[in-house]
């Protein structure tokens, strides 16, 4: 059930009694209401234009504008255009589009065929992480009961538009959830990103044809935009990060979970405490990454200045923080994919960063140097400061091994595994020092914790 300080767009439906993932319930429930509309206006356009109007910036991470993104494609070329869903979702911390493929499929398969309606794609594409297998048969069945009842096929509803969707699963690369890394997947090649420029999906993506690409929070944003306007839907939320944010909320809390909220209407101190329930008996929070494990960490100790609705600059506590892109941003994080991982007085940071370092380092595709060596000599130096043979300058290397990384690879990867250490060093700096020094002289743990790696 919805907490009281849930507004839910994309999760209106889930949870609600006896609600079902099958075709019958979905339309039951204002189902394919909106692929009707659209496609007896006959105006594809219009909805692009709704969609730029809603301001709806994607949910996969990096925040880039989904109208923006749809303008780019280029519509001259003569060539096929293919829209295609990442629903691969590799971030750690993150869980919120599996449970749209899980319990609400027929979202996704609407949201797709308005959205490729509106571009005019020939063809779609679902990317699914390989680990969902039972998603993807879930997905597979959608698709056709859809295609029953004409909703996915040939001439659709008597529009003279057709469209076909395949799922594609994946083989559990974390880097395939970057979308030119994606594309090489989709085409069955090696998935290792795209120099950008020249192969800017929306030019030369798939096939190196036109493709959009956006995940699948995403997509229900843009059906929810065109189905209510894209005037009412900016009216949602903080200004210039309009709709809602589905925050998953994994780590050490009494009670983890997924909430969707208006973006700037919920502190990170209301999700945590009166969403979450605080902290575990006897414990305090010490650190939340926001948004997924390649942003940065933020203490709970320290202030951090923000601007309000008017635009004033304010001095606030981490728990006072909005929900947002740009107040995170002030805080220098990100609301990322909105996976938020809590810790708290009990972990040990180097472990924590260990383990992220760790991750990143068995998930880089090798393809850039920086990243590739950079990544493994980060896992390496981490692990030898938990193996009690580190030393205080090894912080001054791991600081000029994330700087190097970042800007100097094809991918965000490399960014994505420098930050944690960037952000952490500048927020931990001293507790890793003290780390060093007991692990150095075999001294017992003082953290009550469970080791990490």
């Amino acid at each position: 059930m919805a907490h009281p300080k849930e507004t839910r767009i994309v999760y209106k439906r889930i949870g609600t009694p006896g609600y079902t993932t099958d075709i019958d319930c979905y339309i039951k429930n204002g189902g394919y209401e909106t692929l009707k509309k659209v496609l007896a206006a006959g105006d594809p356009a219009s909805l692009c234009v709704e969609v730029e109007k809603a301001g709806i910036k994607g949910r996969g991470g990096a925040g880039f504008p989904a109208g923006m993104k749809w303008k780019f494609l280029d519509h001259k070329s003569g060539k096929p255009i293919y829209f295609v869903v990442n629903a691969d979702e590799s971030e750690p911390g993150t869980h919120k589009d599996r449970w749209v493929v899980y319990y609400d499929p027929h979202e996704i398969i609407e949201g797709l065929v308005v959205c490729s309606y509106a571009t005019q794609a020939k063809q779609a594409f679902i990317f699914i992480r390989g680990e969902f297998s039972h998603g993807a048969k879930i997905l597979e069945k959608a698709i056709e009961e859809a295609r029953a009842k004409n909703f996915v096929g040939d001439n659709i509803l008597g529009s003279g538009f057709s469209l076909d969707i395949v799922v594609h699963r994946g083989a559990g690369a974390y880097v395939c959830g970057e979308e030119t890394g994606l594309l090489e997947a989709l085409e069955g090649k090696r998935g290792q990103p795209r120099i950008k420029p020249p192969y800017f999906p929306a030019v030369l993506g798939l096939y190196n044809c036109p493709t959009v690409v956006n995940n699948v929070e995403t997509v229900c944003h843009c059906l929810a935009a065109i189905g209510m306007g894209g005037d009412n839907y900016a009216k949602i939320g903080a200004k210039g990060d309009a709709g809602t944010r589905i925050m998953a909320v994994s780590g050490l809390v009494a009670k983890p979970g997924i909430f969707e909220i208006a973006t700037g209407t919920v502190t990170v101190g209301e999700l945590l405490y009166d969403m979450c329930g605080g902290p575990l008996p006897g414990r305090k929070f010490k650190a939340v990454i926001p948004g997924g494990s390649s942003m940065k960490p933020l203490r709970f100790d320290e202030k951090y200045k923000i601007k309000d609705a008017e635009g004033n600059v304010k001095e606030v506590a981490l728990e006072d923080v909005p929900l947002d892109n740009a107040s995170l941003a002030a805080c220098g994080s990100s609301i990322g994919t909105g996976g938020m991982i809590v810790f708290d007085d009990s972990v040990e940071m180097i472990q924590a960063l260990a383990n992220l370092n760790a991750f990143y380092k068995h998930e880089s595709c090798g393809q850039c140097t920086p990243c590739r060596e950079g990544s493994m000599w980060m896992a390496r130096i981490t692990k030898r400061i938990c193996d009690g043979k580190g030393s205080p300058e090894d912080l001054d290397t791991l600081k000029d091994v994330s700087d190097v990384i970042c800007g100097r690879t094809i991918c965000a990867h490399g960014e994505g595994a420098a930050w944690p250490v960037q952000g952490a060093l500048a927020k931990f700096r001293d507790e890793y020092i003290d780390s060093i020094a007991w692990r150095n002289r075999g001294e017992p743990s003082p953290y009550s914790g469970y080791p990490l790696i």
